[in-house]
Order: structure tokens, then C-alpha cells, then sequence
């Protein structure tokens, strides 16, 4: 393609074939195909299920409805479509509905042409330049999307309303030849919605009693969350049927995709790496948007969003960052003690049931927190319920995490603060008789900062299961004996089974 043509007669000796939106996409994506390439870089987990549904549509020639919870990748899917698109493409130079040389839909353009013939100047046009996208809110007017009469010109071309160079063209008109996307549809009035009839169907536009015939060649993308997500509104049945192809997203299916999308996506600043992030605190991350999935108080139809973990996973890396500050440490890692950093990522993206109101979202996120470690520690050490089950002489001789609760039950306890150094947070954790000997036989290839961090993640783990007390007061981390702490703590006691139950 030579984009150094400037006129239409050069353009037809150079042997260019028009071609709809909707051929030149098909086209490009057989050529990905049939070369094995990846049509939608860095979306993880849809490999066999939305990107699929996404090329056949595609090959359909299809307008498509992706339709999702919030956070899985739907305007992305959209935005990608770019790369579908020829690099350049020829339009009347000055035209502002990208009309096409070889068939002008303007009068503009068609009186340009006519005028002109072979001499009509042309531009190329940028792939990027042909993506149009709106978000829908509720003040989004018919004038928005498809145009409206504008006096001003009007009055400078000294033309009559009835003339159809009075008519200011909105964002649809202006998407001709490339991809149009219309974000949240629900949110869209129903009586806009209307307005789109007759473009996605009879390929017409009606402006103010105007009725202008403009087959426009758009390719329509739109996204929209369930309808029965809430009660703003939802896609009316005319436009729904005019829309070919309904594509359902979904959240990851493995924790495993989950992390490759969080780790793709946390903005970590480059200052931080001297911050290391192990794969046990990035998964125990990701476990907190799986729980919180399935929990009784969040509510399923609003759904948990994937930027709940990137935000987590950024909120961790910044707790070890300011510790480390705080300490003069020139490297540091984050600890388990550090995801209490997280919870403010945890409240702001779950939508509570009436029961979760009444727990609180703080209180939520803190068991969404517990249920996650609870669910993990059972994947690296022995399910300590397994152990509850036998015999007392079983029990002494087998259970591995004896002696770490006998330490306990003479009364001795452990303060982990938030910020303090490496070396009093190893000096606190060495004080529990049995605890590094554990890690050592369960794990001896480790280093001294992974024993350090199973050590902790022991202790976490060994008080989801209730065999032992651990009580969080803002920067602090106490574990104790679970008896002891029931018996003197008085009041406390009760917050303390609070804290310790499974929901």
C-alpha cells in the first residue's frame, strides 16, 4: 500500500480494492490464523472459551455484545480489535465521515468526487484513528451518537435548515469504516437506544426530521455487566436482537491465570525492586478474590473484580517499600503480616449482601484475609483437622506442629509489629520452640527468607485452624495461647472467636 498516492486517479491505477470494515477484519484475522499468531495478546484465560466465540463472530462478520461481570477484559477484548485493521486507509481529504473515495457518503464528498473526478484529493487514514468509544451515562444524547443540526452553520454557509450541510455529525457518523464501542450499554436511556435501530439494521440516519440514507460501515462493539446486575436499566429487545453475536466473559478459572493477570498488569514502579514478592504471598493474594467469590456476603451478581487483586498485589509491594524506608533496609521481602496493607484494595471493590453490611466491610475483608491463608497453608503443610481425628497417643507421635503448640500452651507468645526490621521480625519468630525445625524438615531447600516467611505463615495458619490465638491490634500481630487468651483476656475473648471462625 503506497500512502504516498494523493489523488483518486492514482488510486485506481495503483489497483486498490475497497473493502467493508467488517471484510478487512475477516480478512486480516484469517491471515493470523492461518500463521498461528495470537490474536489477543496478554488476555489470560480466554484461550478456549471468549477468544473462540470472539474470531468466530469476527468471520461471521458480526456485531458483538461481550457481556460480564466488571474487570474481565471486555473493553480490552475490544480495543485489541485495532490490530485487525488494514494499517492505512484512503478517504476524501477533509471529509469527516472518513467517506471512501470509491463510494462517498457525505454531500461533502460527493460533491467533491463529482467535481473533481480523478483529481479528488485523498488522506490516509491510521488504524488508530478508526477506533471510536463511548461510555454510556445517562446524559448521553441522540446529538452524542448520531448528530444534530447546527444553527451556527447554518448561519456562516447562509444555508436553510433543510440543506444537508447544516448537519453536525456525532461520534457514529465520525466512526465510519472503523470499530465503534459503546461501553455499559444498560446505562445507556432506552430511548437512545432506539436511535440505534435503523444504523445497525436499515443503515440509515435520522436527525431532527432529517432522514439522511448513509449506509455506514461500521463494525458495532458493545459491553455490558448482566441485566440483572442492578436496576439502572438494560438493553431493550429491538437493539438486542439486532445484534448478532452475545459473547459471555468470565472471571479466571485457575488461580494459576489469575497470578499471570495480576503480575501482567500491577503497576509496580521499578524503585521497588529491591522488594521481593514470593509466589506463596502472590497466591494468597489471588486467593482472597476466589473467596471472596464464593463468600455468603459478597454479593455474586456485581461480582469481584480483577483489579482487586492488582491493587492488593501493589498495596503489598508498597507495605514491604515503606517498611524498608522506615528501617534504613536496603532490600526487604513482604511478609504475611504485611497484607494487612491490603484490606483497603479488599473494601473498596466488593459489593456486600445485607449480611456482609451488617459484618462491615473492614470485618469482611479481615475474614476474606483468614479464609484465604486457612485455604492455602493446607497446600504446603498438613491439614492440621487431619490430626484432630486420631487418637491423643496418634496425635503426640504424628503431629508435626506439636511442639510449636506446647510452646503456646506454657503461656509464651509472640508480637509481630508491622514495621519492624528484618532482623527483630527473625528474632521474634526464632523464639518459638519447634518452628524452624518444622520449616526445616518440610522445606530444606529454603533460603533464610523463605524459613522466615513459612515460619510466619505457620503461625497464621495454625490460628485459622483455631489451635492457637492470634489477635491483630493495628500494627500488631499477637499470637498466643488459644486457652489462655479465652481465660484472661476477659471481654476480648469473645472478638477473639469472632476472629478465629470460618464463615
Amino acid at each position: 500500500m503506497n500512502i504516498n498516492i494523493r489523488t483518486l486517479g492514482e488510486l485506481k491505477k495503483s489497483g486498490y480494492k475497497p473493502k467493508s470494515v467488517k471484510e478487512e477484519i475477516r480478512q486480516n484475522l484469517i491471515k493470523k490464523l492461518q500463521q498461528k499468531e495470537i490474536t489477543f495478546p496478554g488476555i489470560i484465560g480466554y484461550e478456549d472459551t471468549v477468544i473462540p466465540d470472539t474470531e468466530r463472530a469476527l468471520l461471521s462478520r458480526h456485531n458483538i455484545l461481550f457481556l460480564g461481570l466488571r474487570g474481565q477484559a471486555k473493553t480490552r477484548m475490544a480495543r485489541q480489535m485495532i490490530s485487525l485493521l488494514d494499517e492505512y486507509i484512503p478517504i476524501v481529504e477533509g471529509s469527516e465521515v472518513n467517506d471512501s473515495p470509491f463510494d462517498p457518503l457525505s454531500k461533502y464528498a460527493r460533491d467533491m468526487v463529482a467535481e473533481l473526478g480523478d483529481a479528488t484529493p485523498i488522506s490516509w487514514l491510521p488504524a488508530e484513528a478508526r477506533y471510536g468509544e463511548k461510555l454510556a451515562t445517562p446524559d448521553v444524547s441522540v446529538a452524542d451518537l448520531v448528530g444534530d443540526i447546527d444553527p451556527i452553520k447554518a448561519a456562516n454557509l447562509k444555508l436553510n435548515y433543510a440543506d444537508e450541510r447544516v448537519i453536525h455529525f456525532g461520534i457514529i457518523p465520525r466512526s465510519n469504516r472503523g470499530i465503534f464501542v459503546i461501553n455499559e450499554l444498560p446505562d445507556l436511556q432506552a430511548r437512545i437506544q432506539v436511535s440505534l435501530f435503523n444504523i445497525l439494521q436499515e443503515g440509515d440516519i435520522q436527525i431532527r426530521g432529517f432522514k439522511v440514507r448513509m449506509p455506514l460501515d461500521i463494525l458495532f462493539i458493545f459491553t455490558a455487566n448482566p441485566e440483572d446486575y442492578t436496576n439502572r436499566g438494560s438493553i431493550v429487545t429491538p437493539l438486542k436482537d439486532r445484534i448478532e453475536s452475545q459473547i459471555i466473559t468470565h472471571y479466571p478459572k485457575s488461580v494459576e491465570n489469575s497470578l499471570l493477570i495480576t503480575e501482567q498488569e500491577a503497576n509496580v514502579h521499578a524503585e521497588q525492586s529491591h522488594v521481593q514478592i514470593s509466589d506463596m504471598i502472590k497466591r494468597m493474594i489471588e486467593q482472597v478474590a476466589f473467596e471472596a467469590r464464593n463468600s455468603e456476603y459478597v454479593d455474586k451478581k456485581s461480582g469481584v473484580s480483577a483489579r482487586l487483586t492488582i491493587a492488593a498485589y501493589e498495596n503489598a509491594v508498597s507495605a514491604g517499600e515503606r517498611r524498608a524506608i522506615i528501617n534504613g533496609e536496603k532490600s526487604t521481602f513482604v511478609r504475611i503480616a504485611d497484607l494487612q496493607g491490603i484490606i483497603p484494595a479488599i473494601t473498596g471493590k466488593i459489593e456486600l449482601v445485607y449480611e456482609g453490611e451488617q459484618e462491615g466491610p473492614l470485618q469482611v475483608a479481615v475474614n476474606l484475609l483468614d479464609k484465604s491463608i486457612r485455604t492455602l497453608f493446607a497446600t504446603y503443610f498438613p491439614n492440621p483437622d487431619s490430626f484432630k481425628k486420631r487418637s491423643k497417643q496418634v496425635q503426640q507421635a504424628e503431629n508435626p506442629y506439636r511442639q510449636v503448640i506446647q510452646w503456646f500452651d506454657k503461656g509464651n507468645a509472640v508480637q509481630l509489629l508491622q514495621d519492624v526490621s528484618d532482623k527483630q521480625y527473625e528474632t521474634a519468630l526464632s523464639k518459638v520452640d519447634g518452628l524452624k525445625e518444622l520449616i526445616k524438615v518440610r522445606f530444606p531447600q529454603a533460603n533464610k527468607q523463605e524459613q522466615l516467611l513459612l515460619m510466619e505463615f505457620v503461625l497464621h495458619g495454625l490460628a485459622s485452624y483455631s489451635l492457637i490465638s492470634k489477635k491483630v491490634v493495628e500494627n500488631e500481630t499477637r499470637f498466643s495461647d488459644l486457652l489462655g487468651t479465652m481465660m484472661n483476656f476477659g471481654t476480648s475473648a469473645g472478638e477473639e472467636e469472632e476472629e478465629s471462625e470460618d464463615f
